[in-house]
């Protein structure tokens, strides 16, 4: 038990209406058997049941997991993560700001950003520990706006790989154990002893990485500086203004895929995908900025590398068996570093690219062809110009591809998209004239079904 607070406090740290609480606690879900007041275990009980509830599962459902043992086991193990020790003060914002000397609204847009607090929830001696390297950061003279920013990478990176970490663990480790006739308490102790060997490990880990990657950062940001005072770079006229060439590229025929062959193969083709292009990236010495579904983001200090990089990735796809066809877009220009990403109309022109190409296809502008010249193994076919969607001016675009090519014709199964070698093909139809090939039975069953869907 760590901490005693009554049942207004803990309404007050919870919002959870004092009458619910004390339903809750005549039902044996929260509080000791025999206690008037509550332990600090008890605000995460309550925010527990209340998530249940709101996920519908019933509250008999929960009242049996807390008869059965289960609510408690797994508790147990949660609360030992979050209270390793014994409790130290509390301390609510305004008592935070005074004891660290920041202002309030400082420290409040601080909490907000980094997610240090729940809403309702004191904060604690770690909380106050890490808050304190804030306020020396700012000491030491990093500009406010640019903190907040880093801390909000921060946030949003570790909450990314500390749900990862838990819906992995999860699928992975604690799915396979509920075999038939398993006894679920026998699976939490099997669980809880796994966890207990592994979740030591993560913050190390996701330190070592966080090292690497800053290494890197840093040379990056060697290079940019000298080449800034070289005359080789211009500096950006506000902070985060630099010159960048943007990358993005997806798969064709994605949806038709996924909506074919379903959700898991198309995460399989996916995940191929990724290793691709994250492999692709780091060997051109680019960054994968986001992925958002089977597009990627790329981002590079100079547009050589960038095209080179993307050429690569279509070569390398091309080559996969059973895999849908690649495009790409690149641009070459200004953009500005806000909060771990880029953004700007530059950035944006090279978006719309990657819409406008084809399947195979490299687009880029006149100012990446400019920059790439010296790549005497990359041709540049001039398209004319043309007018992309959401951009005001008419942009003067090239195709880039190889000088020397030696591709194999791959057919294109027209349901989903896939393209495919005369050894892959699963099933023919000739329809009208024209041969039609397919990746699977299922395809050409929703072929057979409907083929003036998939006429063009």
């Amino acid at each position: 038990m760590v901490g005693q607070v009554s049942i207004e406090e803990l309404a007050r740290r919870t919002g959870e209406p004092i009458g619910h609480l004390r339903k809750w606690r005549s039902l044996g879900l929260i509080g000791a058997k025999g206690a008037r007041s509550f332990a600090l275990e008890d605000v995460e009980s309550v925010r527990l049941v209340r998530l249940l509830l709101r996920r519908g599962v019933g509250m008999e459902a929960i009242q049996e997991a807390a008869k059965a043992g289960q609510l408690g086991r797994r508790l147990a193990g949660y609360l030992e993560w979050m209270y390793p020790g014994e409790a130290g003060p509390t301390y609510s914002v305004g008592e935070a700001a005074e004891e660290l000397g920041l202002s309030l609204d400082l420290l409040r847009r601080v909490l907000e950003v980094s997610g240090l607090r729940d809403e309702g929830e004191p904060l604690d001696h770690g909380d106050i520990e890490a808050l304190r390297r804030v306020r020396l950061a700012l000491e030491a003279g990093f500009p406010e706006e640019a903190l907040v920013q880093l801390l909000r990478v921060y946030a949003d990176a570790v909450g990314r790989a500390a749900e990862a970490a838990q819906r992995l663990f999860h699928f992975y480790v604690h799915e396979p154990l509920k075999i038939p006739g398993a006894k679920a308490l026998e699976v939490l102790d099997r669980v809880g002893v796994i966890a207990k060997q592994t979740q030591p490990l993560v913050e190390p880990t996701i330190l070592h990485f966080h090292r690497r990657a800053f290494l890197r950062a840093l040379r990056e940001d060697i290079v940019m500086d000298l080449a800034q005072q070289a005359g080789v770079l211009e500096k950006g006229e506000v902070p985060g203004q630099m010159r960048a060439a943007v990358v993005f590229v997806d798969l064709c025929s994605f949806t038709p895929l996924a909506e074919a062959m379903g959700d898991v193969t198309a995460a399989q083709v996916l995940e191929r995908f990724s290793d691709v292009a994250r492999q692709s990236a780091g060997r051109w010495g680019g960054r994968v900025v986001k992925q958002i579904g089977d597009a990627f983001m790329l981002v590079f200090t100079e547009a050589r590398s960038a095209l080179a990089c993307a050429l690569e990735i279509e070569g390398r796809a091309a080559e996969e068996p059973q895999f849908p066809a690649v495009r790409s877009g690149i641009h070459w220009g200004l953009v500005l570093y806000r909060e771990g990403d880029y953004v700007g109309s530059n950035v944006n022109i090279a978006s719309r690219l990657a819409a406008e190409a084809e399947r195979h296809q490299v687009l880029v502008t006149a100012e990446v062809s400019k920059e790439a010249r010296g790549l005497t193994e990359v041709e540049f076919v001039p398209l004319g110009k043309r007018q992309l969607k959401g951009v005001g001016d008419e942009l003067e675009l090239f195709e880039a591809r190889p000088r020397a090519v030696g591709t194999t014709e791959k057919a294109v199964d027209p349901v989903c998209g896939m393209e495919l070698s005369p050894a892959e093909v699963a099933a023919r139809l000739a329809l009208e004239g024209k041969e039609r090939v397919f990746c699977s039975e299922e395809c050409l069953r929703r072929f057979v079904a409907t083929p003036e869907r998939y006429s063009a």
